[in-house]
């Protein structure tokens, strides 16, 4: 079993390192959230758990967090962090994590988590995700509907992906910009706006008129 930690405190990461490599784990360390992510998206299937601080430079956990699952990586994640209160935890769940353990704790407290997290069967990725006639297969990258090709630029196809796992459900640009943009995102500019343009404009162009419904004051619904 191989571990990513993602702990800036080098003295506390040089200390996981040993107590986990005495409990047989592998491990690697990366000391920076962008460090993290590039690790996980360049080889997702390396790693069995990460464990993540949240308080890191740059990039900090919570984007790191949702960044990787908007990639679709599957990993179980443990955040560890300083602030334990009710809204932090929530706001690391919200983010895609599947357990938070606040500091300080216990390092039996800690392998007791990561062995209960690495005995949870894996979440199976759909091969196709499917929405009334629109087919998405996020390994090929490609969209079809009715049985015509879709070309779909990057942020388009994970905006797109975002709308198809979520039929029906009104999305708002907070939560649109937090899936795809990953927190790169200029509220008060219109790039969403332009992207939902354009992805309507083609699903028209291959016979799937009126996809994307704008709720006005709300966000958008994909109408399945």
């Amino acid at each position: 079993m191989r571990i990513l930690v993602v702990e800036d405190n080098v003295k506390l990461a040089a200390s996981l390192r040993k107590g986990l490599e005495q409990e047989s784990y592998a491990v690697d360390v990366c000391v920076d959230g962008a460090e993290a992510f590039d690790a996980l998206r360049a080889g997702p299937s390396e790693y069995d758990l990460v464990l993540l601080d949240v308080m890191l430079p740059g990039m900090d956990g919570l984007t790191v967090c949702r960044k990787i699952r908007a990639k679709g990586v599957r990993v179980p994640i443990l955040l560890l962090t300083a602030r334990g209160t009710v809204p932090d935890r929530v706001a690391g769940l919200d983010a895609g994590a599947d357990d938070y353990l606040p500091k300080p704790f216990s390092f039996e407290e800690l392998t007791a988590r990561i062995r209960a997290l690495l005995r949870r069967p894996p979440e199976a990725a759909p091969t196709v995700i499917r929405a009334g006639e629109i087919e998405m297969d996020p390994a090929r990258r490609a969209v079809t509907t009715r049985g015509r090709p879709v070309a779909l630029t990057t942020k388009e196809f994970g905006l797109l992906e975002l709308f198809l796992r979520h039929p029906g459900q009104v999305l708002s640009r907070e939560q649109i910009a937090r899936q795809v943009w990953s927190g790169d995102f200029e509220s008060d500019s219109n790039v969403l706006e332009v992207h939902v343009r354009n992805i309507r404009r083609k699903l028209a162009e291959a016979g799937h008129e009126d996809a994307i419904e704008t709720i006005r004051g709300a966000g958008y619904r994909f109408r399945d």
